[in-house]
């Protein structure tokens, strides 16, 4: 992870950092590139459960990603109370993950944890990006689908932020 402290930080989250989150993490990087905005941002992923930490993402979410030409290569890991310090934004894929928050005995500053959900624009009848895994193909299609809308609006959102602007 980039410890440079003139970048903002936002750190994505699902369950168990296989699917949703490095998902978000390749979109949103691949955002920033074209923006050419990676001197401003750094992004990252973990999960809520650490079982599958050291693992690729799950290879139907790295089949569906790279037909969109997105590499997911992130390792999964699980979150950590250091994440919870460092992170200017913890994005949650769904109600579920933030509440599994609540579990963890690290003080949570609930004003940096915001759900995914909210920056959809173009599906802004989903209240969740929902968890494919047990899904077929069209629920990773769909969860690419939410992650690329709410993405755009996320970084949007971020670039029109006045305190991230003075950050730099």
């Amino acid at each position: 992870m980039d410890n440079d402290n003139s970048k903002y930080k936002i750190l994505f989250v699902c369950l168990g950092n296989i699917c949703r989150s490095p998902a978000a993490q390749g979109v949103m990087e691949r955002l920033i590139a074209e923006r050419g905005l990676q001197d401003r941002f750094m992004v990252d992923s973990a999960g809520l459960y650490g079982g599958h930490s050291g693992s690729l993402p799950d290879h139907r979410m790295r089949v569906h990603a790279q037909r969109r030409g997105y590499n997911l290569t992130h390792l999964s890991r699980q979150i950590t109370g250091k994440d919870l310090e460092t992170f200017d934004l913890i994005v949650a894929m769904d109600r579920s993950n933030v509440q599994g928050f609540q579990c963890m005995k690290d003080p949570v500053d609930w004003n940096k944890v915001v759900e995914m959900a909210s920056f959809l624009r173009f599906h802004p009848h989903n209240d969740c990006v929902p968890d494919p895994y047990y899904d077929g193909a069209e629920g990773f299609e769909l969860v690419l689908d939410l992650l690329e809308d709410a993405c755009e609006g996320l970084l949007d959102e971020l670039c029109k932020n006045t305190d991230l602007n003075n950050k730099k």
